[in-house]
């Protein structure tokens, strides 16, 4: 039964004679601190999971082996980081168009306020639609779609709209008052501390999430709920920590008082001194 599940009706001893020396024995051996053979494991392990995906979604078979083979493939990814540079390298996601750079300051925000609007069309069309409606299809195709109860989707649709209100109106805030945008590439010159800002630090991170989640949920696709869930760790401990220390470095104490103040997810009553309240 598990083999029909992961490798459907792939001849598992053929598998094997690539996989042990690939992966069992390339593993057992980058243990040993041999850089090489970590490179070897890693790379199988992305070859198997990338092969496995096309052969579930032609034939509909070894669904459940994809999903395995692409959870191993990132954990196999993080080994191979630190085995050759002894740790991960998340600098590298704000490289190039994703660097943090502040925007051209402008008279009126205006511009900002239309390029704001610009990022949140481009950015939920792709996050919110045309991955999640990928992922639903696959999940579908592959049969590892399970139920979800009849009243699922319009609380997810209430959960959308709420979400998508704390975006919109943490973005005109950013865009308004810190005269930029939220994209990394386009970064606010102000520090804003109003509106949503007031009560946590990441109004527009957490209406994603919570939008990516209301998405699966209408869309009755685990797996979408699960990229959501994905996307809100990948943001919490690889992004946040960058974004932050990039805010302490251009306002300082400012930023400092504020992040004391004010929490990251959970919102709390606190007083804001006079002086950030803007």
């Amino acid at each position: 039964m598990v083999r029909e599940a992961t490798l459907g009706n792939l001849d598992p001893v053929a598998i094997a004679v690539f996989d042990i020396p690939l992966f069992v024995v390339a593993s057992a051996v980058a243990a040993f601190g041999i850089k090489g053979a970590a490179v070897v494991s890693a790379g199988w392990t992305g070859v198997v999971a990338v092969g496995l995906a096309v052969y579930a979604t032609i034939t509909t078979e070894a669904e459940w082996g994809v999903l395995s083979m692409g959870a191993a493939t990132a954990g196999s990814l993080i080994a191979l980081f630190l085995v050759l540079l002894g740790r991960v390298p998340t600098e590298w996601i704000i490289r190039g168009p994703f660097a943090f750079r502040p925007a051209i300051p402008r008279s009126t925000a205006v511009t900002h306020v239309v390029s704001t609007f610009g990022q949140i069309v481009l950015f939920w069309g792709f996050f919110l639609a045309v991955i999640p409606l990928a992922i639903t299809l696959l999940e579908h195709r592959w049969a590892v779609a399970l139920p979800f109860p009849w009243f699922s989707a319009p609380v997810g649709v209430a959960v959308l709209v709420l979400a998508s209100g704390l975006g919109i109106s943490s973005a005109v805030v950013m865009s308004t008052l810190g005269d930029g945008t939220p994209l990394p590439s386009v970064m606010p010159n102000h520090l804003v501390v109003a509106g949503p800002y007031r009560w946590i630090r990441n109004p527009m991170a957490a209406a994603g999430i919570l939008q990516g989640a209301a998405v699966g949920v209408i869309l009755q696709s685990w797996l979408v709920v699960a990229y959501a869930v994905a996307g809100s760790l990948v943001w919490n401990y690889v992004v946040r920590p960058l974004e932050e220390a990039d805010l302490e470095e251009r306002f300082g104490e400012e930023f400092r008082q504020y992040r004391d103040a004010v929490r990251c997810w959970v919102p709390r009553v606190s007083k804001i001194p006079r002086s950030r309240k803007r």
